[in-house]
């Protein structure tokens, strides 16, 4: 398995910015799908956003499509999600996963072998 190691949260006023990192180990990044959740007070982890282990193709939930990007770095093993005109509902905290495989992009946290510890995004009204 991989480890990773989010990074990049805070406190933020809406319509602000952050870019979120995940710091991945081994020499195996580029075989895996990776992807971010977010989980607020209350409520059950839900996906934001995954990207293929190429970086070809991603997949954005609806409630953050125009808003936020996901890429990546095989060459430093790292994901990255940029956010754009955060919303307070955004607030949560945010985790990496990742998943080997080549083929598809799973949007389920089930579906995700490794996690990271998460990093708290909130953002101020």
């Amino acid at each position: 398995q991989v480890q990773l190691v989010e990074s990049g949260g805070g406190l933020v006023q809406a319509g602000g910015s952050l870019r979120l990192s995940c710091a991945a180990s081994g020499r195996t990044f580029s075989s895996y799908v990776m992807g971010w959740f977010r989980q607020a007070p209350g409520k059950e982890r839900e996906f934001v956003a995954a990207i293929s282990w190429s970086g070809r193709s991603t997949y954005n939930t609806d409630s953050v499509k125009c808003r936020f990007t996901i890429s990546r770095d095989n060459a430093k093993n790292t994901v990255y999600l940029q956010m754009n005109t955060l919303k307070p509902e955004d607030t949560a905290v945010y985790y990496c996963a990742a998943d080997r495989r080549f083929g598809g992009i799973p949007t389920m946290a089930r579906d995700f072998s490794s996690w990271g510890q998460g990093t708290q995004v909130i953002v101020s009204s």
